[in-house]
Order: structure tokens, then sequence, then C-alpha cells
């Protein structure tokens, strides 16, 4: 094979492997987080199908897969059915970057940050695509709330990552990981807690989970921007939340602890460790506070987050030049 192909090829392998794994690994956070809420309630959670209920997800795929779409009256049929399409379909490019292993990424791509970065804004489309195209007076509410939120959030959220490049010298994935060390007290965690702090708090606004989940809102807005979308439609918007989930903690993972290094265990396992354990902590959110009326969100962001990612990234910036 010419080498010239190589870095090619490498891509579309890396694309496969990674369709794979967000199918499956979407199916596996449905499960535990429904093992989550149940222990935080106090319930079994799902327990009837396969054994501890581990085939009740793949259950509920395959009841999605056999649901007839539909589409209301009155609603734009190309915005409606292209909605859920450019909700998933940045997904796939946001994981090429990431560094899974020391060799386990798709792309050393200088501007991999960047490149995650550039691709997450397009939920935000997807998402006013659905509540206009919906001809839904609940969905163009819960599309409104995701702009304000996003656009909102989005700007601390960039600045704390700012504040990692600055202080590494770098926007390549790969190359912040290696920088860091393979013990806690290595990691940018610890040069960078505000950073992290700020950061993690946006991903969760961003994602738009609990208890920033002010787009849906079941107790108000019935499902919001989703209200009138059935079978692959909905299942599309379930699969790109968690998927982006996932990539918002694999960044993290990346950035801030360390990535795939760590003692005795093989990279790959170190990185998924620390990822599902922040995961964890972003269900156990969900299932433990109440969600924040709309003027709370925006103040929490405005009044408080925006000034201290602007305050850490301005010390940052001073530490580095001096």
């Amino acid at each position: 094979m010419p080498l010239e192909l190589l870095p090619f090829v490498r891509i579309i392998i890396g694309v496969v492997a990674i369709a794979l794994f967000v199918s499956v690994n979407a199916m596996f956070l449905v499960y535990l987080e429904r093992k989550v809420a149940g222990h935080i309630q106090r319930r079994p959670g799902p327990f009837e199908v396969g054994p501890h209920g581990m085939l009740q997800t793949l259950a509920d795929a395959l009841k999605l897969l056999g649901k007839q779409p539909s589409r209301p009256s009155g609603s734009d049929a190309i915005l409606f059915w292209l909605a859920p399409v450019i909700a998933f379909a940045p997904i796939l490019p946001m994981f090429v970057p990431i560094p899974f292993g020391p060799i386990l990424t798709g792309s050393h791509a200088n501007l991999g940050l960047l490149l995650i970065l550039a691709f997450s804004g397009m939920n935000v489309l997807a998402v006013c695509m659905a509540g206009w195209g919906s001809h839904n007076k609940w969905a163009l509410l819960g599309a409104a709330r995701s702009v304000a939120q996003s656009v909102g959030y989005e700007v601390p959220l960039f600045m704390s990552l700012l504040a990692v490049a600055l202080m590494t010298g770098s926007l390549n994935l790969s190359e912040i990981v290696t920088r860091q060390g393979t013990w806690p007290w290595e990691w940018n965690l610890f040069a960078q807690p505000v950073a992290f702090f700020v950061y993690f708090i946006c991903s969760v606004a961003e994602t738009n989970r609990a208890p920033f989940d002010l787009p849906e809102a079941e107790s108000e807005l019935t499902a919001g921007y989703h209200t009138e979308y059935t079978g692959m439609g909905f299942g599309l918007f379930f699969l790109a939340e968690y998927a982006e989930m996932m990539v918002v903690c694999s960044v993290a993972t990346a950035l801030f602890l360390g990535g795939w290094q760590g003692p005795v265990v093989p990279g790959l396992w170190w990185f998924l460790i620390k990822v599902y354990l922040l995961l964890l902590l972003m269900m156990g959110l969900r299932w433990t506070y109440p969600r924040l009326r709309f003027d709370q969100l925006l103040n929490l962001n405005w009044k408080w987050l925006l000034p201290i990612s602007l305050l850490n990234l301005m010390v940052t910036a001073f530490l580095m030049k001096v």
C-alpha cells in the first residue's frame, strides 16, 4: 500500500471502530444510568429483561427501530427529518482526535481540540431545526432555551480549555496528555483546578443534562425540542446525547486527568476508568439536584462562571508570560 494512503486508511478504520464503540457504549450508558437512578431512588431499576435487566436497553433499541416514523401536520418536512441527522453527524468526527491510548487515536491532529469545539457547535443548529420544524410550541420553546443556554455556556467552556492550551502550548490532545505525568499530582487538574471546575459545569450544561435540562424539561415542555419525534428520529437525538457526554468526559480526561497515563494497568483501561468516573458523576448530578429555573441558569453563567473563567485565563497568561 502506498505510504500516502496510510493516514487515510487509519482514519477510515478509526471511524468504523468509533461508530461501533458509540453504539455499544450508548446502550451500556443507558443501562448504567437506569441502575444509578434506581440505587439513588432506592429501587432496583430494570430487572426483568435479561439477567439484572441487562437486555432492557437492547429491547428498547429494537422497539425504536420497529416504530413507524411520523411527522406532525403543518411541520417543515426538510427541517424535521434533517434535525436528528445533523444532531448525530458531528459525533464521529469529534471522537477522531481523542487519544484513548498511546497509539489508539484516530488522528493526531495538531488542532484536535479546535476540531472538537467546532463540531460540537452543530448540536445547537440541530436543536433549532427540530424546534422550528416541528410546528409545536413546546418544541419551539425548548429550542429557544437551548440556544440561549448553549451560546452562554460555550464562552466560559472555551476559556477554561484555552487556559490549559495556553499552559501546555498545544491544541493536540495527544501532546497534552504526554506532557502530564503518571501520578495524579502531575495532572493538569492540580495546575488548573478552576478551569476543570468551570469546564465540567459547562459541559453538563452543553449536553443538556440535569440540572441544566431546560431545553427538554419534561414537567414544563412535555419533551422540549424532540416532543414530536418517534422511532429512530428520537433514537438519534438520544444516541447523540450520550455520545456527547462521552466526548466531553473524554476531553476532560485528556486535558485535566492525565488521559491514558497511569501505573500498572494498560493505558486504554486508565482512560476508560477516568471517563466513566466522570460519567457516573454526571449521572449522579441528574438524579440528585432539582432542575434550575431559567433565570438561575443564566445568572450562574453570566455572573459567576464567565468572570471566574476570564480571571483564571488572565492569571494563567500572566504566569506563563512571567
